[in-house]
């Protein structure tokens, strides 16, 4: 392990859904922990936005404009991604969609794209990037699961799906290549203020999710930082295929 176990410092990261809510910030965190970071996410403008800031921290970045739900194109991602500052040893997988429909309104092509982007884009970038980490001996995978990963919301069939299938992808991914070094985890936010999240902040909701947590409050972006630095360094060697609730005990109680 190295003198600090929580130094990111010559390590390259990737990071989907950097644009913006948890993708960004957890860019940023790793930006600020001294890797070098690359950007994907579908929304250039947001994205470019992203790497401006985080390049006035002094850090190394890049950012590549992809949709990832074409998953017949992640190969190619893989390479561009690869080729702007070098073969990443982290991956983050925070790019995700919630269509928020009921089950009986889902329709076959949001569902599909749901999984996309959620399940199956997280699977075959990081097959597509893997063999690098393999062979140095070292490598991080982070994806994002859910309180969806395990218990059931209104409007969130597909959601929960994908999620659900993110946790057990998690500990099937740390199942295959832990072995060579490159180890697995998930971090599973509670309730925090994003894009993706507007709905429930709208109306009282927020404060119901926000009393049903044992510290009484709702996440903040911030809250994420240690736990992904953690996961993404030396510090978390000996952890994989495992599941960190960020959610302030909401499952707890």
């Amino acid at each position: 392990m190295t003198e600090d176990p929580f130094s990111l410092a010559g390590r390259t990261a990737c990071v989907t859904g950097a644009s913006a809510g948890i993708g960004r910030s957890i860019a940023t965190a790793l930006v600020r922990a001294g890797a070098a970071v690359v950007g994907v996410a579908w929304r250039e403008a947001l994205l470019d936005e992203w790497m401006g800031d985080a390049q006035s921290l002094g850090g190394r970045t890049a950012a590549f404009a992809a949709d990832l739900s074409d998953i017949a194109g992640l190969k190619a991602v893989a390479q561009q991604v690869s080729a702007l500052l070098g073969p990443p040893d982290i991956l983050v997988n925070a790019a995700g969609l919630n269509p928020r429909k009921s089950a009986d309104g889902i329709r076959a092509e949001e569902w599909q794209r749901t999984l996309d982007l959620n399940l199956t884009a997280p699977f075959f970038l990081a097959q597509a990037l893997v063999a690098t980490m393999r062979a140095r001996g070292w490598g991080r995978i982070i994806n994002v699961a859910s309180l969806q990963s395990t218990r059931a919301f209104p409007n969130g069939i597909a959601y929960g799906a994908s999620k659900g299938g993110v946790a057990q992808l998690t500990r099937a991914m740390a199942e295959a290549w832990s072995g060579d070094g490159v180890t697995c985890n998930a971090l599973a936010p509670g309730f925090f203020p994003t894009e993706l999240t507007a709905p429930v902040f709208d109306d009282e909701t927020a404060a119901r999710n926000a009393a049903q947590t044992c510290v009484g409050r709702n996440g903040r972006l911030d809250d994420l930082i240690g736990p992904v630095i953690f996961l993404a360094s030396p510090a978390s060697d000996y952890v994989t295929g495992q599941i960190l609730h960020v959610d302030g005990g909401f499952t707890a109680k």
